[in-house]
């Protein structure tokens, strides 16, 4: 199955938070989730059924899945390198998942404030407006090393105003955005619940 390519703000609408798919407008009271705080569709107003263990980790898993913009195939192989490495280091599993998918070169960018979205940090990579350690990059998926630096070549594609502040674990300044060390979980989402999507893996 391919990338989505529907509404945007429908996606956060069904997940019932907001996953900043839209830019300044996710951070605005224009937000779909806002406007309308149910789920799309002609009973979306309906009161919400409860929803099984299963029906939680598929929702959560769907959830992260969409916030990090990535197809079924490319996140069930996130899990199984997490999974991977979590036995050969002896490491929590929920935390290496995070970790590869914060760790990501379009998500990097975003957070550093040089792309209004995910979707539009990939395509100043895909589109060569990235350089990674001072060389061209087109790899919206590489998992960004410790000491790497990013920069955003053409600095007219930055946004002109950032509506959250940088993690602790990258340096940003200008165009260019260094990670400084590896993120610990505090530092990551603290509404995605990990441990979920796992489960749901591991049936």
């Amino acid at each position: 199955m391919g990338r989505y390519t529907g509404p945007k703000e429908r996606l956060s609408r069904r997940e019932g938070v907001n996953l900043n798919l839209k830019g300044s407008r996710s951070f605005s009271e224009k937000a779909g989730i806002k406007r309308k705080p149910f789920p799309p569709g002609q009973h979306g107003s309906a009161k919400r059924v409860r929803l099984s263990n299963y029906g939680l980790q598929l929702r959560e898993k769907q959830k992260v899945k969409r916030i990090y913009g990535l197809r079924e195939k490319q996140f069930k192989n996130v899990y199984v390198e997490a999974n991977r490495r979590a036995k050969v280091s002896n490491l929590d599993k929920g935390l290496e998942l995070l970790r590869i998918l914060e760790l990501r070169l379009d998500n990097v960018l975003y957070l550093g404030g040089l792309a209004p979205s995910r979707a539009a940090a990939r395509q100043y990579i895909v589109h060569g407006h990235v350089l990674l350690n001072g060389k061209k990059f087109n790899i919206p998926s590489y998992e960004v090393k410790e000491g790497d630096t990013v920069e955003l070549k053409t600095a007219k594609l930055a946004p002109s105003e950032k509506f959250f502040s940088s993690p602790e674990w990258m340096e940003s300044k200008g165009t260019t955005v260094r990670v400084s060390r590896l993120p610990i979980r505090d530092e990551m989402d603290e509404g995605i619940h990990e441990n979920l999507i796992i489960e749901y893996y591991s049936r």
